[in-house]
């Protein structure tokens, strides 16, 4: 039976990339929907490229809601200079067609989970938190609804990548972050010191290309222009394909790496806000909370996207 999944996105290549390896996994996920939130553009960006790469992969009946604009109590800072003006910039896309699904993405989340069995719905959270957090706001019983929470977020001995010491997804809504990882639900991290492990290269972008498909010509460009930040910031052959390590996780947990510890997240310093302080030594007497994936088989990782790309 196919496992249901919720996507929260703020879509750029990655995001788009992963919602929609896991629409070409219908035998193993069942995507229940696609909320849309402020993070690497603004909402009204985000929801509009969701809605591009699902017409261009003729998944347009799954509904796409559109959630927060800012963050629970911050000013919204955005990714622009990673992920072009639109947050798709390297390829043209028509614009869509596809409406927006009605209502306000948190809400939707209730609904969704609520209406299923306790423990059936997982929320995987590839964006700021701030819909989570919202939605947990409105349903006090949500948390205890869910099946799990598998989040790409945070970093460890990394560093951060839109600070010294914070991941974007969760520096951009600390206090959301924090809501949701102390929820009590089972939840799984990927941070940086994973992903930086699974890097775009020119061979792995030459071999989706290499199928012809509109979806793998498409996302050849999107992500060839997407990594050229990370490629001169790094040194690096290509960038990480970050938001896809969550939906391959569930596909092939196998292919993961980590342990259970506490993770905390700084709300409150100027200097290492959105930082996530993982226990990974077990030192402080906090209980662990998440499952923190630190690698990942980078080769396993790809064939895995790659192929199921190749299906659209």
């Amino acid at each position: 039976m196919a496992r249901p999944i919720i996507v929260d996105t703020d879509p750029s290549p990655d995001d788009a990339v992963a919602f929609l390896v896991a629409l070409a996994s219908p035998d193993e996920l069942e995507v229940l929907g696609v909320t849309t939130v402020a993070g690497n553009v603004p909402v009204n960006l985000t929801s509009k490229n969701a809605r591009k790469a699902l017409e261009l992969a003729k998944q347009t009946h799954t509904p796409v809601w559109a959630g927060a604009s800012a963050p629970l109590l911050r000013p919204l800072i955005t990714a622009e200079h990673v992920h072009g003006k639109t947050g798709f910039d390297g390829y043209d896309l028509p614009e869509p067609t596809m409406p927006l699904a009605e209502g306000f993405a948190p809400d939707a989340i209730v609904d969704l989970v609520m209406r299923r069995a306790p423990g059936e719905v997982t929320l995987c959270c590839i964006a700021p938190m701030t819909n989570i957090a919202l939605a947990m706001a409105k349903e006090r019983r949500l948390a205890g609804r869910l099946r799990e929470i598998v989040i790409m977020g945070g970093a460890f001995s990394e560093g951060g990548n839109i600070t010294p010491a914070a991941e974007f997804n969760v520096y951009v809504d600390p206090e959301a972050a924090a809501r949701v990882l102390g929820c009590g639900a089972p939840i799984t991290m990927i941070p940086l010191d994973c992903t930086h492990q699974a890097l775009t290269t020119e061979a792995r972008l030459n071999k989706l290309r290499s199928f012809g498909t509109p979806v793998a010509e498409a996302f050849y460009h999107l992500l060839k222009f997407n990594k050229i930040f990370d490629q001169q910031k790094y040194g690096w052959d290509g960038g990480p394909l970050h938001d896809a390590t969550v939906i391959a996780y569930l596909l092939a947990p196998e292919i993961f790496k980590g342990r259970k510890v506490n993770v905390e997240v700084e709300c409150a310093s100027p200097l290492t806000l959105g930082m996530t302080v993982v226990d990974w030594w077990g030192v402080s007497s906090r209980k662990p909370n998440v499952m923190f994936l630190r690698d990942v088989n980078a080769d396993v990782y790809f064939d895995l996207v790659i192929g199921r790309l190749a299906r659209l």
